[in-house]
C-alpha cells in the first residue's frame, strides 16, 4: 500500500501539482511546503492563507511570485513562465485594505459637564484636546482619555457661540452673543486679558491667519450681526483693521492661506478682502438668498498648520511654519484655492476667487437652506 508522501511524488511528477511554499511580506514561512493542484488560482490561496492564519473575518489577500502579482492559476502561470516542476515556488502573500461600513451602534462616551446647550465644539490642531463652548457662558477644555474638563474657564456673561484654536494650537477665541471676543490658555484656562470689544452685536464666527503666514499666530478676524469683519492682533489687543461694506450681517469667515478673507452676509455677497490695509479686492455675487457659510480647499491643512497624523512636533516658531507652508502647498498643488458657499437659495457655488469673480460651477438639488461646511 502506498503512503500519501508516495502519492504526492507521484502527482508532483505526473505535472498535475505544484510544491508551494506560502511567505508572509516578511519573509515568514506559513507553515510546510504544500502541493498545490495546477487548477489553484488566487481565491482558493486566499483561502488557504486565512485558514491557516485562523482569520474569523475573512480578509483579502494578493500574492506574488518573484515581483509579479499572480493573477491566474498555478498550471497557467507555470505555462507561461515554463517554470521548473522540480523546484518549490515561493509565493508571498500581502494583506490587502479593507474598506467596510460598520454601522455606529454604540456611543463610546458621553461627556457631561454643561448645563445649557453646547453650541460650539472644536478640536486642537494636534487632535489631543477639545474645547467647547455653552449657553452657559463657559468655555470647557476637555481631556479626551477621561472624558472629564481640564478646564471650565468663565469670563463670558453671555452664550459663548463660536470658538476658534489658534493653527499653532497656543491660543484660543471664543466669541459672544454680547459681542466680546476673549482669549484663553488651552495650558493653564487662564483668561488672556481683558475682554476685546468693538462689535456691537453678537459675534457669528472666527477665523485665524495660517501658521504658515505668521508663526507664532498672533491675528485673527471675526464678525458679527453688526455687519462689519475686525481684525485683532492678540499682542497689542486691539483690533487693526475693520472690514466694512456689507449692508447686513456677516454670517460667516475664512482666512484663506493666500492671506486673502472671505466674508460671505446676509446681503447675498462674498467679499474678498486683502490683510495688510484691509481692502476690498472683489465681491462675489450669484446667490439670491443669504450666504450662510464658507468652505476653503485648503481648509484642513489651514486648520491644523503643521501638526499632521505623525504627532510631530516643534521647539521653534519657525520651524512650525516651514512644515505648516510645505503641507499647504501640497495640498494646493498647482490649482488655486477654491471657495464654496453655501445659501438660504437652496443651491452652492464653487469659486476660484484669486482667478475670476465668477464662479466655477453652481450645485442644486438642495430642497433647503444649504449650511455647508468642513
Amino acid at each position: 500500500m502506498e503512503s500519501p508522501n508516495q502519492n504526492q511524488q507521484q502527482e508532483s511528477s505526473s505535472g498535475s501539482s505544484v510544491m508551494c511554499h506560502l511567505v508572509s511580506p516578511e519573509g515568514d514561512h506559513l507553515g510546510a511546503a504544500l502541493y498545490l493542484p495546477h487548477n489553484v488560482g488566487p481565491p482558493q490561496l486566499q483561502e488557504i492563507v486565512n485558514h491557516l492564519l485562523h482569520n474569523e473575518d475573512k480578509l483579502p489577500y494578493a500574492f506574488y511570485i518573484g515581483d509579479e502579482e499572480l493573477s491566474v492559476q498555478l498550471g497557467a502561470y507555470m505555462q507561461q513562465k515554463n517554470a521548473n516542476v522540480e523546484v518549490t515556488l515561493r509565493i508571498v502573500y500581502q494583506p490587502q485594505a479593507i474598506f467596510r461600513i460598520r454601522p455606529v451602534n454604540r456611543c463610546s462616551a458621553t461627556i457631561a459637564g454643561h448645563t445649557e446647550a453646547v453650541l460650539a465644539v472644536s478640536f486642537s490642531p494636534d487632535g489631543r484636546c477639545l474645547a467647547s463652548g455653552s449657553g452657559d457662558t463657559t468655555v470647557r477644555f476637555w481631556d479626551l482619555s477621561t472624558q472629564t474638563p481640564l478646564f471650565t474657564c468663565k469670563g463670558h456673561k453671555n452664550w459663548v457661540l463660536c470658538i476658534a484654536w489658534s493653527p499653532d494650537g497656543n491660543h484660543l477665541v471664543s466669541g459672544s452673543k454680547s459681542g466680546e471676543l476673549i482669549l484663553w490658555d488651552p495650558k493653564t484656562g487662564k483668561q488672556l486679558g481683558t475682554p476685546l470689544m468693538g462689535h456691537r452685536k453678537w459675534i457669528t464666527a472666527v477665523s485665524w491667519e495660517p501658521v504658515h503666514l505668521q508663526s507664532p499666530c498672533r491675528r485673527f478676524v471675526s464678525t458679527s450681526k453688526d455687519g462689519d469683519a475686525r481684525i485683532w492682533d492678540m499682542t497689542t489687543r486691539k483690533c487693526v483693521i475693520a472690514l466694512t461694506g456689507h449692508t447686513n450681517s456677516v454670517t460667516c469667515v475664512k482666512w484663506g492661506g493666500d492671506g486673502l478673507i472671505y466674508t460671505g452676509s446676509e446681503d447675498c455677497s462674498i467679499k474678498v478682502w486683502e490683510t495688510s490695509q484691509g481692502k476690498l479686492v472683489k465681491t462675489l455675487q450669484g446667490h439670491g438668498h443669504w450666504v450662510n457659510s464658507l468652505a476653503l480647499s485648503t481648509e484642513y491643512v489651514l486648520r491644523t498648520g503643521a501638526y499632521d497624523h505623525t504627532g510631530k512636533t516643534y521647539s521653534t516658531a519657525e520651524e512650525m511654519k516651514e512644515a505648516a507652508l510645505a503641507r499647504y502647498k501640497k495640498m494646493r498643488g498647482n490649482a488655486p484655492e477654491r471657495l464654496v458657499s453655501g445659501s438660504d437659495d437652496f443651491t452652492m457655488f464653487l469659486w476660484e476667487p484669486t482667478i475670476s469673480k465668477q464662479p466655477k460651477a453652481r450645485m442644486t438639488g438642495h430642497q433647503k437652506f444649504c449650511l455647508t461646511e468642513y
